[in-house]
């Protein structure tokens, strides 16, 4: 049987050079040289050499693993692409996350509940784009299921409300169905669906009152004017007609703008 002649350090700090019969044959960590009290003089079987090689690839992914673990939560699959990245063998690398995963430190489940509780706290994604993101993380679809199952659809109306702060200084500058048609937009871009998107809306007070509805008409009335003043007059009553009501206005009060009833007709050439 091979016998150990020499057990030197490497430069790196914990790695050892172990040598048989005289012949560099393999290195170990600290760990392994421990575990297996790997002393010059000590004999070796080939069975003992395959044990040892597998327990210290084993314990140098454990090792990556944990420090890849240290610096925030992970889920499995980001853990086995790490450990893919450094080399580390399929072997090697599932018994660590199996080994990590018994002991607590990685479980995504857990990791799926963190993420969802940290956006309804502070982010801005809806459900959609949550799922999508966790998806993306390798985490299985009925763990993402559950996890979502356990969230009221008025906790997500904070995240909903944060996606639509900078919309409520909009008011008096679009219609209130045109204002409506934007938010829902940006809710559902942001991973809400649309009977969630209609709840949020509902619920948030966008102090929009008919002087608002007033001035919005105003402005888009002005901006249509403007775009189509050049053309004969009933080409233009057209064109600034359905403008506004692809801008969410009504027929009676598309009719009072082109009455005059908002802006006297002679003042618009002004503005």
């Amino acid at each position: 049987m091979p016998i150990i002649t020499k057990v030197s350090s490497q430069k790196r700090p914990g790695r050892y050079n172990i040598f048989l019969d005289g012949t560099y044959s393999f290195s170990a960590s600290e760990q392994t040289v421990a575990e297996f009290m790997l002393l010059k003089g000590q004999e070796l079987t080939e069975e003992q050499i395959v044990a040892i090689k597998q327990f210290d690839a084993g314990a140098k992914a454990t090792n990556i693993a944990t420090n890849y673990l240290s610096y925030e939560p992970r889920t499995v699959f980001e853990v086995l692409q790490y450990l893919n990245k450094h080399d580390i063998d399929n072997e090697s690398a599932q018994a660590a996350v199996s080994q990590l995963t018994e002991m607590g430190f990685l479980d995504d489940a857990k990791y799926a509940q963190l993420l969802v509780r940290q956006n309804l706290r502070i982010g801005t994604d809806g459900p959609i784009s949550i799922s999508n993101k966790l998806r993306q993380k390798g985490i299985a679809p009925e763990i993402i299921d559950n996890t979502l199952a356990e969230i009221a659809d008025d906790d997500w109306f904070k995240p909903g409300e944060k996606v639509l702060k900078s919309m409520k200084s909009k008011v008096g500058k679009f219609s209130r169905r045109e204002l409506e048609r934007k938010m829902t937009a940006k809710l559902l871009s942001h991973g809400f669906s649309s009977a969630l998107a209609s709840e949020i809306i509902a619920q948030i007070n966008l102090s929009q009152n008919d002087e608002d509805q007033i001035e919005a008409l105003k402005k888009q009335g002005i901006k249509a004017y403007k775009r189509f003043r050049r053309l004969p007059e009933g080409q233009k009553q057209n064109k600034i007609r359905n403008y506004l009501f692809t801008h969410g206005f009504t027929t009676s009060e598309i009719d009072a703008f082109l009455a005059g009833e908002i802006i006297p007709l002679a003042e618009l050439d002004e503005y």
